[in-house]
């Protein structure tokens, strides 16, 4: 344990939870729109920072650079992928997203929006996505739990054991979560968008120098010189972009299911709900900009921090897990303790691991506010109390986040890897969403049914590719391919085919459709008005 790092660590949880704390005495958000979309009054920097933060967690600076350190080049994929992905989601999905919820009676949250997007008063197409966001959401925030809990134990130095690492870090989020709402979470992403950003820029560099002085790194890392263990690292076409080194099926199959995760960004909820809250047109183009650019940056860091790891610590961070299986999460953490152990610079270490931290809280946050706006706004007023008032929605809300932190908490404890998590995770919603999404924001023709069927088919397809076993191995591990693809064809094959063989909307749908394409919000060429002409008018 290295006090210094305790003291650096400990004045960053006291930050985001004041943060929490400022929000709740600010006395802001006690309706339901400012409690779960900060009243639409985002600015471009600040939500395009927390989108990004609220996506990168702990596997951004854990899972992604302990796989490419371990395996290799073939894991890079998935980095592009996602850039990809984020890109195309700010350029198409964003401003027709705000504007649409916006014309679609308001809407809040995801199922609101397809609901509105619809005219439906039916509540299926709620209680469908209130599940897919209750088994998601809390595999998704368990990753997030076990990477607090590592950390936690790793700078207390056992003192603190991994349970109770988990204990703890959940009640900070669920404290902040609950206490400021959606303006709380955003702000404390923005902090912890800029602090995930400084750490993967900055060691990279720093390794870079000190491997350059020679004698000055091997005295600071005596393992470099030192022989390969039973755990060594692999070596066999490392630096080859095609996994198996040839034109086979596991290079072809690891490159679409690397590019594959690009498709969860039309759809996820935690982040495309950013989109939603985003106060103008001015601002929304500022987020296009600083979102695609900020992701850009921190996924091509994420790479290049693991391959200069890869020769900057040797092996030292490869380990075998509970099932014998050989995992490197813990590099990123190796590597601040290492170059940052002495004295005071044990501070800037322990502000350089509070990044892991902040990219974890900053995911689970996301997906705890979502998973509770979800049961508070499309079940308990939806169905069970449709005269719900905005407080009681607010405390119904922080209740569910509670309950959704338990479970989460019970699947961090039996759970798999921080990567396995989150890829699971994400697969679940990209699958379920992302169709649906898309063609709610460009086909005309598409109806309530259609979408209904895509996101039960997207749903059940990725969770038999996740969880079903055959022979101890999961279809995905037999197939060697991501379970966002099949669920992903599969949604959208059934969105298409339930939408063609059903009736098509209503007059009044196909004017909400013809509004929103034909909105000025959504021409670049012509200037938003001044804010006083909007008020006159």
């Amino acid at each position: 344990m290295n006090v210094y790092e305790i003291i650096s660590f400990g004045l960053y949880l006291l930050v985001v939870l004041a943060i929490g704390i400022w929000f709740f005495f600010k006395g802001k958000t006690e309706s339901e729109k400012d409690y779960f979309l900060g009243g639409r009054k985002m600015s471009g920097l600040v939500a395009a920072l927390s989108a990004g933060a609220s996506d990168m967690s702990a596997w951004c600076l854990m899972g992604l650079p302990g796989a490419i350190y371990l395996v290799g080049m073939g894991q890079v994929w998935i980095s592009v992928g996602l850039i990809i992905g984020t890109i195309l989601a700010w350029i198409f999905i964003a401003p027709r997203l705000r504007v649409y919820a916006i014309k679609a009676n308001d809407s809040i949250t995801i199922p609101q929006f397809l609901t509105n997007r619809f005219l439906s008063k039916s509540a299926v197409l709620r209680l469908v996505c209130a599940i897919v966001f209750l088994v998601a959401y809390c595999i998704y925030m368990a990753s997030s739990l076990v990477a607090c809990g590592n950390l936690f134990s790793t700078l207390t130095g056992g003192f603190i054991d991994k349970t109770w690492g988990m204990v703890i870090a959940g009640l900070i989020i669920i404290a902040y979560t609950m206490l400021g709402g959606f303006n709380a979470v955003c702000w404390t992403d923005f902090i912890q968008g800029m602090l995930m950003l400084a750490a993967i820029m900055l060691l990279p560099i720093i390794m870079l120098i000190m491997m350059g002085t020679g004698n000055l790194a091997e005295g600071f890392m005596p393992w470099l010189t030192a022989g390969e263990d039973t755990l060594h690292l692999e070596s066999s076409n490392y630096f080859n972009l095609l996994s198996s080194g040839n034109v086979d099926w596991e290079s072809i199959s690891s490159i679409l299911s690397g590019l594959g995760w690009g498709l969860g960004y039309f759809g996820m909820p935690h982040i495309i709900v950013r989109y939603m809250s985003i106060k103008s047109k001015k601002e929304m183009r500022k987020s296009q900009i600083v979102g695609s650019c900020w992701t850009f940056a921190i996924l091509v860091m994420a790479a290049v921090f693991a391959l200069v790891a890869h020769n900057f610590v040797g092996s030292m961070s490869v380990y075998l897990n509970n099932e014998g299986e050989r995992v490197a999460e813990m590099v990123f953490v190796d590597v601040v303790r290492q170059i940052f152990k002495w004295g005071p610079l044990a501070l800037i270490g322990g502000l350089l691991v509070s990044a892991i931290i902040a990219a974890s809280m900053s995911t689970a946050d996301s997906q705890l506010l979502l998973a509770s706006s979800a049961f508070a706004s499309d079940i308990f007023k939806g169905t069970i109390k449709k005269n719900a008032t905005d407080k009681q929605m607010v405390w119904v809300s922080r209740i569910v986040v509670v309950v959704i932190s338990i479970i989460a908490f019970v699947i961090a404890f039996f759970g798999d890897s921080i990567m396995k998590l989150v890829s699971d995770a994400w697969a679940i919603f990209g699958a379920a969403f992302s169709p649906a999404i898309i063609l709610a924001l460009y086909w005309k023709r598409f109806n309530y049914k259609g979408c209904v069927s895509g996101i039960i088919a997207g749903f059940v397809v990725s969770c038999i590719w996740v969880f079903v076993k055959i022979d101890g191995a999961t279809i995905g591990t037999i197939t060697n391919l991501y379970a966002i693809i099949p669920g992903f064809i599969a949604g959208l094959a059934a969105s298409i085919i339930g939408t063609l063989v059903t009736k098509a909307p209503t007059n009044e749908v196909m004017q909400l459709f013809d509004e929103v394409r034909n909105s000025d919000e959504l021409k670049y060429n012509i200037p938003e008005q001044d804010e006083a002409v909007k008020e006159n008018a």
